[in-house]
């Protein structure tokens, strides 16, 4: 569940724990650090929300939205743990990148995901040709600016895009209601496809 918590692949989990670098205490610590900076936002929300009702919109402040701490951890959780050879790709090809830059890859990559809530708006069907192509684009860009996407981790992130956590969160937001459980079920046909 802890690795789950952090958005990782089910593929990349069983990956870590056959590791014998695996380190169940370091592990379970990073967990409580994680939970205890998601308490704390919650927190802000809340104060936020209070100080709303009493003060109105002027109150509105969106410092408590910033989840810059949380994906800060979580990489850094996931670059102790991720062995693998597609995270040691993602190291080198981000290591020169201004936080700008990475801000502006993260959009790019968000804007790849606008068609998916087109199409489910529309009704199409998920494994239509306009939908795998938009899968093998989405693959693209992650191997061209992150690492080697292959099929089968394609398929892990396709199952964590409709997952209903964070990932479907921001994808739904950025692209339209619907949107990350559309792109789930259109890189499982491309997938299966494959």
């Amino acid at each position: 569940m802890l690795f789950r918590e952090l958005e990782f692949s089910l593929t990349d989990i069983g990956a870590i724990l056959d590791s014998p670098e695996f380190d169940r205490d370091k592990a379970l610590d990073q967990q409580i650090e994680l939970l205890e900076l998601r308490r704390e936002r919650i927190g802000n929300l809340i104060d936020m929300a209070k100080a709303m009702r009493g003060g109105g919109e002027s109150a509105l402040e969106f410092g408590p939205f910033d989840t810059s701490k949380l994906d800060e951890y979580a990489e850094q959780a996931k670059a102790s743990w991720g062995k693998t050879p597609q995270w040691k790709e993602y190291e080198e090809k981000w290591a020169g990148r201004s936080k700008g830059e990475q801000v502006a890859m993260g959009r790019s990559l968000m804007e790849l995901f606008v068609p998916f809530g087109r199409m489910s708006a529309e009704g199409a069907d998920p494994s239509c040709e306009e939908a795998l192509n938009q899968v093998a684009r989405i693959q693209a860009f992650i191997t061209e600016n992150y690492y080697d996407c292959t099929n089968e981790i394609l398929a892990g992130l396709g199952q964590a895009y409709g997952s209903g956590g964070d990932f479907t969160r921001n994808i739904n937001a950025a692209a339209g209601p619907g949107a990350a459980e559309f792109a789930a079920a259109a890189v499982r046909a491309y997938c299966d496809r494959a």
